[in-house]
């Protein structure tokens, strides 16, 4: 295996794990429920599946 000819230096590790954080998610607020949710992605409000304002599938009554 290879092995390293030098140590790496902590500037030059860190200059390679800028990218490496850990991004909060976009949230978005519906314009027709009022709900908070992550963008592009199906949410629930009051057991109903909405997709972009829209209903998309209504909660089964038993």
């Amino acid at each position: 295996m290879a092995h390293p000819k030098r140590k790496t230096s902590k500037t030059r590790r860190d200059k390679r794990r800028t990218h490496l954080k850990a991004n909060a998610p976009v949230l978005a607020t519906c314009p027709t429920t009022g709900a908070v949710h992550v963008y592009h992605r199906a949410y629930y409000v009051d057991g109903d599946l909405y997709y972009k304002g829209k209903l998309v599938s209504q909660a089964a009554e038993a």
